[in-house]
């Protein structure tokens, strides 16, 4: 097979090559095959391009690790290199050679002890499609400059794809990129500290990065942390970050935000979440005390109200906080959720409130809003004051089908969003209330509504423009259609009716 280049669309063809090799595994045990190949593949091609690069130099370094840990790169012995897997790849005991690989990087390499996975020399996994997978990834052609990108892409593409293939499952560690890029383009997290509570595979601080290279802003001025509670999950998202270089504070293990919280003293400039939906067993009856509820104890029988407040907590103060929720979440009144919003809302905590279109998400298929919080809505001299004021918009009629089941959302509709929302934040902005899409509203409006946060409330529905013709003539025509309509249906009826009773089911 000829190498891959870095042309757009090549990761489509190359899932669709690797999707071949799945055979009798299920995706949540295919996915951590591939992507721990993958990771493999990475690390071990940074370290040969550095190798290649010092023997051209001719000064005998190419085996001091020292050459390689001053530039951040990840020592890998000769048995774990990749040209050693690729050159054993048909041996039977190829998959005993990758554990050995993994285990060998975990040993010399201490940042990823107890990440790699180490499940290839199962008797479960065919070792001729492991062999074939090997090959396949062989042919990811790295660049000399930037490579990171294109195993990045890669990673990422293949999250998605996971996540796709397992459904409800799959929303565990993934959250789709447009949703994740509206909220960074929203917030834009450009330095400083960034954290994410349940941080999934880590994709809110990749597209963080983004923003910033895309700013020409600097990687090393942000802090990231994050916590997550699934142990293999934060091994995905150890090894997505190690793909891009960033160095990350993700605690020492994986463990439950509520309860264990990892980074109880971090005050955040930046936060980025997408928590479960809804989860109903949570332990709260166990945290009722907790310093965190300022705005009122959240209900044990769901933690969405918990989420936002131990992200109110843990924001520095003049930080903000961008978070999808279920939109319940904007109109519950049951278990103090009500109260705990009014709290918050007269406390001046919300900035904004995105309403986004259904179909979003792989885990499920309901609608979710984006929850903008502010620490200081008042005083912060980068922005206008927005003193009890909320920004509504109702992006549900944005995005496109991709798919019969999922839609997404396009570069044009993630940039109207964040730049209304920057228009209306901006000291210079030119805000206007649009009909149908965005509405600026004062805490009085907000208080008529009875702190109810859905955003159709707000801003009305968008003016229809006169199509001159006159309403009887419209009515007469409707009319005679929906008659046409009904005849054509009583004809159906009788069909399906006379074709029953010739097989004996008459009715």
């Amino acid at each position: 097979m000829t190498e891959n280049t870095g042309n757009i669309g090549f990761e489509e063809t190359l899932w669709k090559a690797a999707d071949k090799l799945r055979g009798s595994m299920d995706a949540s045990e295919y996915k951590h095959v591939v992507l721990g190949l993958i990771f493999l593949k990475y690390i071990s091609d940074k370290f040969e391009t550095k190798f290649d690069a010092l023997i051209e130099e001719g000064a005998g370094f190419e085996e001091d690790r020292d050459e390689y840990e001053a530039e951040n790169i990840f020592w890998v012995p000769k048995e774990a290199r990749w040209s050693f897997i690729k050159d054993n790849a048909k041996d039977p005991k190829i998959g005993q050679f990758i554990d050995d690989a993994m285990i060998l990087i975990e040993k010399e390499n201490t940042s990823l002890k107890g990440v790699l996975d180490k499940r290839y020399a199962r008797p479960e996994i065919d070792k001729r499609r492991l062999g074939e997978l090997i090959d396949l990834i062989s042919t990811i052609k790295l660049h000399q400059n930037g490579e990171k990108d294109l195993l990045g892409r890669v990673y990422e593409y293949f999250l998605g794809q996971f996540a796709s293939v397992e459904g409800k499952g799959g929303g565990e560690f993934y959250t789709p990129t447009s949703v994740v890029k509206t909220l960074v383009d929203m917030i834009e997290p450009y330095q400083g500290r960034v954290y994410d509570p349940c941080c999934g595979s880590g994709g809110m601080f990749v597209q963080s990065e983004k923003f910033v290279e895309d700013h020409q802003g600097r990687v090393e001025n942000l802090s990231i942390y994050g916590q997550e509670m699934n142990s293999t999950t934060w091994k995905l998202c150890k090894m997505n970050l190690a793909i891009r270089g960033l160095d990350a504070n993700l605690g020492p293990h994986h463990d439950d935000t509520f309860h264990h919280d990892l980074h109880k003293t971090l005050k955040a400039d930046f936060i980025l979440a997408n928590p479960p939906f809804n989860i109903s067993d949570w332990g709260g009856n166990q945290l009722t005390d907790d310093v965190r509820w300022k705005f009122g104890i959240p209900p044990a029988g769901n933690a969405n109200y918990a989420w936002l407040q131990h992200m109110v907590y843990h924001l520095a103060p003049n930080g903000s906080a961008g978070i999808v929720l279920a939109n319940g979440s904007l109109s519950t009144n049951t278990s103090n959720e009500g109260e705990i919003r009014k709290n918050l809302l007269e406390g001046d905590m919300v900035d904004a409130i995105v309403a986004l279109p259904d179909k979003l998400f792989y885990s499920t298929g309901i609608p979710v809003s984006l929850w903008i919080l502010n620490r200081n809505k008042k005083d912060n001299p980068k922005y206008r004051s927005r003193e009890h004021e909320v920004l509504f918009i109702d992006a549900r009629q944005l995005g496109e089908m991709i798919d019969r089941r999922h839609r997404e959302l396009t570069e044009e509709d993630i940039s109207k969003i964040s730049e209304t929302y920057h228009e209306w934040r901006n000291i210079d902005g030119e805000y206007e209330d649009i009909k149908g899409f965005c509405k600026s509203a004062s805490i009085e409006d907000i208080r008529e509504h009875e702190y109810v946060l859905t955003p159709g409330r707000y801003v009305g529905i968008e003016d229809v423009e006169d199509d001159g013709i006159p309403f009887d003539e419209k009515m007469e025509n409707m009319t005679a259609e929906l008659a046409e309509l009904f005849a054509k249906s009583r004809k159906l009826e009788d069909e399906i009716r006379k074709n029953l009773g010739g097989i004996g089911y008459e009715f």
